[in-house]
């Protein structure tokens, strides 16, 4: 075999580049599944890990914001480190990483304990598996598809909120917090062996076709770290994951807590929001394919007005705890966690192209990563403030008008 001939099946015959890709999709929606659905699965432990350790919530919350902040504040180094080593180091890092944390997790005993290994560990760990790596690897197999493909790989964080947060209130209940998450560092180490032997030559190298027309229709400008920060689009990408993750994220950590003060049994919290996970991959299918048919800014202010409802919704529950509203904030706030970022990821690809993407898109990241861990954190310091919900509700609604003005002024988002 001619040493450049893609690798192929177990009988030898080489696979052709739309299976292939489609192969690149499957990994990277199972990597993003694991490691979001283990972040996320901490909504399910946060009462009885603050139970059992009689801590306010702001304190439990912290370990969830550092979760997120840690993971933002890793991506322009997980890029860098994915245009250095590739994929295949750097999701096995992830792994190894998750299933080290959850294990230590399960002996932690103080709060400190869990900030290092829930909080950042995972934080990291997640960053290594997830949107950045996962990014650059179907931005080289999907080239004008990319919008779809990065809104079935969001959808994964779905997926993983609708298997884990009802498996983890299943687990939680049967063999208690500590076992479950032993069980969830097995787990995550299980899966490296696999990963590791996968043809990874094959797999990191990219479409033949995309490549192509890459060199024929695309010059690289030769973009830096440096040359994107002066630019105004890094900003505006910037501050779009900042303040929308400020937003949804102070609203998420404590969704499953919130339900289940407003009078929910918690297997049918946990179950209620993990199903928000179903509706969740409509929701990106859906607005990537509106973006197609009326644009870009009409798309996103449409996902921005979805979710200010689903948080009125939301809202009401504490007064009128009914499963009608329920079902309401699941469908409207649920399909739209997320559903901006295939857009926002598909810009920011498109405008910074060249050897040097994976270094500035993990860069625009921070953002993200610095609103979830904020959102978070600020919205358990308000709860513990008010002891209710009420100021949280009009602070995430706050961010989210802020989040989609750069979408109103910025002509490159818009576009």
């Amino acid at each position: 075999m001619n040493k450049e001939t893609p690798r192929g099946d177990a009988t030898g015959t080489p696979l052709k580049p739309a299976h292939t890709a489609l192969s690149v999709l499957a990994l990277c929606f199972v990597l993003q599944m694991v490691g979001r659905g283990l972040g996320d699965s901490f909504t399910v432990f946060l009462k009885p890990i603050a139970e059992s350790f009689a801590w306010d919530r702001a304190e439990v919350v912290s370990v969830y914001s550092l979760t997120w902040m840690a993971g933002g504040l890793m991506a322009p180094l997980v890029g860098r480190l994915f245009d250095r080593s590739g994929p295949r180091l750097t999701y096995s890092l992830g792994l190894l990483l998750l299933g080290g944390s959850f294990l230590t997790a399960s002996r932690a005993q103080a709060l400190w304990q869990f900030q290092l290994s829930t909080g950042l560990c995972v934080g990291i760990g997640i960053a290594l598996i997830g949107n950045v790596p996962s990014s650059i690897m179907l931005g080289r197999w999907f080239g004008p598809r990319l919008p779809t493909a990065m809104a079935i790989l969001y959808s994964a964080t779905g997926a993983g909120i609708l298997l884990l947060l009802p498996a983890s209130q299943v687990l939680i209940d049967r063999i208690g917090w500590r076992d479950s998450y032993q069980w969830f560092g097995i787990a995550a180490l299980c899966l490296l062996a696999p990963l590791l032997l996968m043809p990874w030559r094959m797999l990191a190298t990219g479409s033949p076709h995309i490549a192509n027309k890459a060199s024929i229709g695309f010059v690289d400008n030769g973009w830096t770290l440096k040359s994107a920060i002066r630019h105004h689009s890094f900003w505006a990408l910037f501050s779009t994951f900042f303040f929308t993750a400020v937003a949804m994220y102070a609203v998420t950590a404590q969704i499953v807590a919130y339900l289940i003060d407003a009078g929910f049994p918690p297997l049918q919290a946990a179950t209620a929001w993990g199903f928000s996970g179903v509706v969740l991959l409509f929701g990106m299918l859906g607005i990537s394919t509106l973006d197609g048919i009326i644009g870009r800014r009409p798309s996103v202010l449409f996902s921005y007005g979805v979710s200010i409802i689903g948080i009125i919704l939301l809202w009401m529950l504490q007064y009128y705890p009914n499963y009608w509203l329920l079902t309401g904030f699941v469908v409207t706030f649920g399909s739209m966690i997320g559903s901006r970022g295939p857009l926002i990821t598909a810009t920011a690809l498109n405008i910074f192209r060249g050897e040097r993407v994976g270094t500035i898109y993990g860069t625009i990241s921070i953002g993200s990563g610095l609103g979830s861990g904020l959102g978070s954190w600020a919205g358990g310091l308000i709860h513990d403030w008010t002891h209710s919900y009420n100021a949280l509700f009009v602070f995430a609604l706050v961010n989210l008008v802020l989040g989609l003005i750069p979408f109103l002024v910025v002509p490159s988002l818009r576009r």
